[in-house]
C-alpha cells in the first residue's frame, strides 16, 4: 500500500511536457473579458455617448428653412378712392431662414444628460450581473474537470499496482505456487482499467471544450487545472453586484424625478427669421422684398392637470418596488447561503468517514496481498479487495472535490 500511495503522489507531482496551467480565478477573469455578453458594456457606452451628444445639441442654435407658394381666393383691398395702393396678388411666395436659440430651460438639458448617464451605469451593471451568474456554471465545469484529473491519477496508480502484482503472480505461476489462470484475472482487470481511462478522458475532453467556449480560450488535453485553496468567511455581509444594480436603479429613478421637476419650468428662447417673398412684411408693397424679425419668446406650461405630479408619484412607487426586490433578493440569498453551509458541513462529515473506511480497506488489502503471495486466496479475491479500496479512494476524491465546489459556490453566492 505504501507503493500505491507513492505512485499516486508521483503522478500528481510530475509536470507534463508542454503543460498549460490555469486557475479558477483566471477562468472567471477570462469569461468576464471574452464572453460575448461582455461586449455589450462597450456598446452601451458608445450608445450613451451618442445620446448625450444629441441631448447637448439642444443648447446649440437650431436652424430651419421654409418655403411656400400659395394662391389665395381673396386678398386685402383698401377701398379708398383716388389712392395708388395696388392690391396684393392672389399668388404669394415666401422663403425664410429661421434660427432659434435656447436661453434658459431651468437646467432641463443637463438633467436629461444626467438621466442618460444613470441609465448607462444601470445597463453596464446589468451586464456585470449577467456575467457574474456565469460563475456557478464555471465552478461546475472546473471542478468536474478536477475530479476527472484526480480519477485519472487514481486509475494510473491502480494500473501500476496491478502491473506489479501481475508480474508477481506470473512468477508464482512459473514456480507452481499459484494456479495457472491466476494471471488472467489481473489481465482482465487491466483491460477494464483501459476502458475506464477512455471514458474518463472522453468526459474530461467534453468538459474542457465546454469551459473553453465560455471563457474564450482554447484549453488543450494537457492543460493542468490548479486546485484552488478556498476559504469561507461565515458572516452575513453580502457583496453581490445585484445589490449595486438595485441601488443604481434607484439612482436612475431619482434622476428621472429631477428631470420631471424641471419639465414645467419656464423656457426662454431667442429667435431670428430672415426671408424673401412677395409680399414681405410691408403688406402694402406688392413686390418681392427681403425682410427679417428678431425677438425672444417665453414658454411656460402653468397648468398640466397634475400630470407632472402624478409622474413623480409613479416613479416613487417604482422606487418602492425596487426596495422590495432588494429585500427579496437578500432573503433568497440568505436561504441559499444557509443551504450551502449545510452542504459543506455534510460533505466534511463524509470525508471524515471516508478516511476511516480507507484505513480499514488498506489493512484488508495488506492482508489479501500476503495471502495472494502464499496462494491462500485467488487473484479474484485480491482484485475484489483492491477494487473496494479504489472505489473508496475515488469516493474520497469525489467528496473532496464536492467540498471545494460547495465552498466555491458559497463564495459566489456571498459575493466574496
Amino acid at each position: 500500500m505504501k507503493r500505491f500511495t507513492f505512485i499516486l503522489i508521483v503522478f500528481a507531482s510530475v509536470p507534463m511536457l508542454g503543460q498549460q496551467n490555469i486557475s479558477l480565478e483566471e477562468c472567471y477573469e477570462l469569461a468576464t473579458t471574452n464572453y460575448p455578453l461582455a461586449k455589450q458594456s462597450q456598446l452601451f457606452e458608445a450608445q450613451s455617448k451618442l445620446d448625450k451628444a444629441i441631448i447637448s445639441n439642444s443648447k446649440l442654435p437650431q436652424f430651419s428653412v421654409d418655403a411656400q407658394a400659395t394662391y389665395q381666393s381673396d386678398v386685402i383691398e383698401i377701398p379708398i378712392p383716388n389712392t395708388n395702393i395696388e392690391a396684393l396678388n392672389n399668388d404669394q411666395y415666401r422663403a425664410t431662414l429661421s434660427v432659434n436659440q435656447l436661453i434658459y430651460n431651468a437646467g432641463a438639458t443637463d438633467a436629461s444628460i444626467m438621466v442618460r448617464a444613470a441609465q448607462l451605469k444601470t445597463q453596464q451593471k446589468q451586464v456585470e450581473v449577467n456575467l457574474y451568474q456565469l460563475k456557478q456554471n464555471i465552478n461546475q465545469l472546473y471542478f468536474s474537470i478536477l475530479l476527472s484529473q484526480e480519477t485519472q491519477l487514481l486509475l494510473a496508480a491502480k494500473k501500476e499496482l496491478l502491473q506489479v502484482k501481475l508480474g508477481e503472480v506470473q512468477s508464482g505461476i512459473k514456480y507452481g505456487v499459484l494456479l495457472p489462470t491466476s494471471d488472467k484475472v489481473l489481465e482482465a482487470e487491466l483491460l477494464k482499467l483501459h476502458q475506464q481511462f477512455s471514458e474518463v478522458e472522453s468526459n474530461k475532453a467534453s468538459l474542457i471544450e465546454t469551459l473553453s467556449s465560455i471563457i474564450g480560450k482554447s484549453l488543450g488535453d494537457y492543460t493542468s487545472f490548479e486546485n484552488p485553496l478556498l476559504e469561507n468567511q461565515l458572516n452575513t455581509n453580502l457583496n453581490r453586484p445585484e445589490l449595486q444594480l438595485f441601488q443604481l436603479k434607484k439612482n436612475e429613478i431619482e434622476s428621472n424625478e429631477a428631470l420631471i421637476a424641471k419639465q414645467n419650468a419656464p423656457k426662454l428662447l431667442g429667435f431670428a427669421t430672415g426671408g424673401y417673398g412677395n409680399p414681405g412684411l410691408n403688406m402694402l408693397d406688392n413686390s418681392f422684398q427681403p425682410f427679417y424679425t428678431v425677438g425672444i419668446k417665453l414658454n411656460w406650461n402653468v397648468f398640466d392637470w397634475n400630470s407632472n405630479k402624478k409622474q413623480r408619484e409613479s416613479l416613487s412607487i417604482t422606487k418602492d418596488i425596487v426596495d422590495t426586490e432588494t429585500e427579496l433578493f437578500k432573503l433568497n440569498t440568505g436561504i441559499e447561503l444557509n443551504q450551502q453551509q449545510q452542504e459543506i458541513a455534510k460533505i466534511e462529515s463524509f470525508i471524515t468517514s471516508d478516511l476511516e473506511i480507507i484505513d480499514l480497506r488498506k489493512e484488508v488489502l495488506k492482508s489479501a496481498d500476503s495471502q495472494l503471495k502464499n496462494g491462500v486466496i485467488t487473484a479474484s479475491a485480491y482484485i475484489t479487495e483492491l477494487t473496494n479500496l479504489y472505489e473508496d479512494e475515488n469516493t474520497l476524491v469525489t467528496h473532496k472535490t464536492q467540498l471545494q465546489l460547495a465552498k466555491a459556490n458559497y463564495n459566489v453566492i456571498k459575493g466574496q
